[in-house]
């Protein structure tokens, strides 16, 4: 072997090792980028902020929170995919970017199974159906005997379409036979302004964003959308417990672009679960609305497979297509 063959058998291997060693021993050896496909203030920014901070301090290195707000969560998550592989690339994946905007969308930039890689859940965000106090039902039961002797279809906003709140409603409308139109909205603050002024007749909302408003009797609440009662509304019945079967909710895990090594997937799911253990980050989820959620790398591959499934079947019947 001449020296000059010896030699470059000898660099390769010399120049690769420092990237091997940062990826499967020393990451992260610099900042970390989650990116919360959602608006700046929603509820995928407040979790978002909360877990990265979280995880900041047991990985030793920041967690920084990017909003990437448009497309029904599909340019933040298709920044994720497009991303290297290597770990610095975070994504907050949900019902929406995972599940729903498959069967919604003609064409979607990146494919929800194969481009991306579990890490776990977060938390499940049930939603409640709050009404304008100046409507007269005061229950569930009571709205669809309104809404069904209104003589027209009910008008209802969300954050956008393939949105749990979306896709509650539409749910509803299939199980009552209620004709309801869909507003989307890029703010949530004007949305619910115009159920206070009944410019709409119902919001399936997230509870961060109405709970003053319904606590304070500014909205009315009328149940949970979602499989069971909500700590912020302990005493407000689930749609199910009112005889109908709405039990679509929202919810929030962590993803990677597909192909980021094994040892850094592990680390990410450990850092992630120990970090939804820890009582005050579960107060802090709580008391924002949402359900703190274990649930771990394979078992939530299953789970975003299970919810697409059933998506699917949500928006085939409505009939719903995002433009």
């Amino acid at each position: 072997m001449t020296g000059t063959r010896r030699a470059l058998m000898l660099t390769v291997p010399a120049l690769a090792l420092p990237g091997v060693l940062r990826a499967q021993g020393a990451w992260p050896d610099r900042p970390v980028r989650w990116i919360n496909p959602g608006p700046a203030g929603g509820a995928g920014d407040v979790i978002s902020r909360l877990v990265a901070d979280r995880m900041s301090s047991a990985l030793g290195q920041p967690v920084v929170v990017e909003d990437r707000p448009g497309a029904g969560t599909n340019i933040g998550m298709t920044a994720v995919a497009r991303a290297a592989p290597d770990g610095y690339t975070l994504g907050l994946a949900s019902i929406a970017s995972n599940a729903a905007n498959r069967w919604l969308y003609a064409t979607m930039p990146f494919d929800p199974e194969k481009d991306f890689a579990a890490v776990g859940m977060i938390a499940l965000v049930p939603n409640i159906v709050v009404v304008p106090p100046s409507i007269p039902p005061k229950t569930l039961q009571e709205f669809i005997a309104w809404a069904k002797g209104l003589g027209r279809p009910l008008n209802f906003g969300s954050v956008g379409i393939g949105s749990s709140q979306h896709l509650a409603a539409a749910q509803f409308g299939q199980i009552t036979g209620i004709e309801i139109i869909h507003a989307p909205y890029n703010q949530a603050g004007q949305m619910n302004t115009d159920l206070l002024e009944a410019r709409l007749d119902v919001l399936f909302q997230s509870i961060s964003a109405v709970a003053s408003m319904a606590q304070a009797g500014r909205m009315r609440p009328i149940a949970v959308s979602g499989p069971e009662r909500v700590a912020a509304f302990p005493d407000l019945p689930t749609m199910r417990e009112q005889g109908v079967d709405v039990t679509t909710t929202g919810w929030f895990g962590l993803a990677t672009p597909a192909g980021v090594p094994e040892p850094i997937l592990a680390k990410l799911d450990e850092t992630l679960t120990a970090a939804l253990q820890d009582e005050e980050l579960r107060r802090r989820i709580i008391a924002g609305g949402s359900i703190p959620t274990i649930i771990r790398r394979a078992e939530f591959a299953h789970f975003m497979a299970e919810q697409s499934a059933k998506m699917g079947e949500i928006i085939r019947a409505s009939g719903a297509q995002a433009r």
